[in-house]
């Protein structure tokens, strides 16, 4: 009896202590060439012993990666330590309560050397609620042998009227993201907001009822106007109303489209393919690279702005450590390797400086340039049914109709918010 008293202490106090070692965080990552793995090795080295940092991956589509993470955050699961959320979805995040509340020493670092446009993606109700990790753009991409002919000045900003009137004069094409997805809502935000409106115009309301649009204002409506002198003029590529990123990278690759907006993917997806012998020297060498469209000649334009922002969810078991690891995962050094290995610019100004990133990137100074002057993408916590509300109404772009298609969008968009309809 007294050595089956001992065994069952013995289990009683091993169950008790609980699994040995330091404790695992868990970061859901979108899909990348594995540089978020790595970096999460290299953290968890870094932390000597304080942590280990595992990744699961999300799906590919930012829509669907919101989906699982709202899901999962809603039934309070506490193995979402650490999360990469894509900008627009971070003040629904941070309004809903799926965020933990951010350690003052934290958000401090998490200021330093930061883009204002990947600050202001990572705030809601004046708190820094994310941690920037890296920031996207899209630049004005164009072939310089075609381009050259067109009586273009690429050294200076230029206008969408003009790339438009120029490819049509030329009987060439500009590739844009055409497809009912999130790329047409980033498109038809950034030509609002070059032209000097918003999308919303009382970003930080809580109330859906609430909402203010201005989608019928003047920006809105010139953006409207855009769109459909796109479709007129016949410079869309085919296939335009399902075109996406990687589509408009094959069609400028292949030398059909002189001009192109999107992201610098695409500069190594060329390169790749040059090491890889299925793509010759000379046509990423006849890639040129400009500052995004401007809506008008006496105003800056406001490029898109994407990439990642770092969450730590609101039910982890180790929120401090959680916290302390983005601080490792966002650092100067792994942002600089992001960038190098993976493509993904960093939303820190000083990676730009980074000789190996300007030596593999170019165009690195001019994706500066584009992030100081970005805009994101409407702040709130309804962004999935605003965004919703303009890919049904704006699309396909070319059959636009300036004014109608912003009352169709703005009457959706509301009435969607105060619930008397779905999309």
């Amino acid at each position: 009896m007294t050595v089956v008293v001992a065994v069952m202490a013995a289990l009683v106090s091993a169950c008790s202590s609980g699994p040995s070692g330091p404790p695992v965080l868990t970061w859901y990552i979108n899909p990348d060439d594995g540089g978020q793995t790595e970096i999460a090795a290299r953290c968890t080295a870094a932390s000597n012993g304080r942590y280990t940092i595992a990744t699961s991956t999300l799906p590919r589509q930012a829509s669907e990666q919101r989906q699982q993470l709202v899901r999962r955050l809603a039934a309070n699961d506490s193995s979402i330590d650490i999360m990469s959320i894509d900008p627009p979805y971070v003040p629904e995040f941070a309004q809903a309560g799926f965020l933990a509340p951010m350690p003052p020493a934290v958000e401090a670092a998490a200021r330093e050397d930061r883009f204002p446009s990947s600050i202001e993606a990572s705030t809601w109700q004046g708190r820094l609620v994310a941690v920037p990790f890296w920031a996207n753009t899209q630049l004005l991409w164009y072939r310089k042998s075609a381009v050259a002919g067109m009586g273009l000045d690429m050294s200076r900003p230029v206008t969408w009227d003009q790339i438009i009137q120029a490819a049509a004069r030329a009987r060439t094409q500009i590739a844009a993201q055409g497809v009912r997805g999130e790329s047409l809502t980033v498109w038809v935000n950034a030509l609002v907001e070059s032209g000097g409106g918003s999308i919303i115009t009382n970003v930080g309301e809580e109330d859906p009822a609430l909402v203010q649009l201005g989608l019928n204002a003047p920006p809105g409506i010139e953006a409207a106007r855009i769109l459909r002198t796109f479709g007129d003029a016949g410079v869309a590529p085919p296939g335009f109303p399902t075109a996406d990123e990687d589509t408009n990278a094959e069609s400028f690759q292949s030398g059909s489209a002189a001009f192109m907006v999107n992201y610098p993917f695409i500069w190594g997806k060329a390169t790749s393919a040059v090491e890889e012998g299925t793509l010759p020297q000379s046509v990423p060498d006849d890639y040129g690279w400009t500052i995004y469209p401007q809506v008008t000649p006496d105003r800056p334009s406001a490029p898109p702005l994407g990439g990642i922002n770092l969450g730590v969810g609101a039910f982890s078991e180790h929120p401090d450590l959680a916290y302390e690891a983005t601080t490792c995962i966002s650092s100067p050094a792994n942002s600089s390797y992001y960038f190098v290995s993976n493509g993904n610019p960093s939303s820190r100004p000083s990676v730009f400086d980074d000789p190996e990133v300007v030596a593999e990137f170019p165009m690195a100074p001019v994706i500066r340039d584009s992030l100081a002057l970005a805009k994101p993408r409407p702040q709130t916590p309804y962004y999935a049914e605003v965004s919703g509300g303009i890919q049904r109404t704006f699309h396909p772009p070319g059959a636009v109709t300036p004014g109608a298609t912003n009352e169709a969008a703005t009457a959706l968009i509301t009435a969607v918010l105060r619930k008397e309809a779905l999309l």
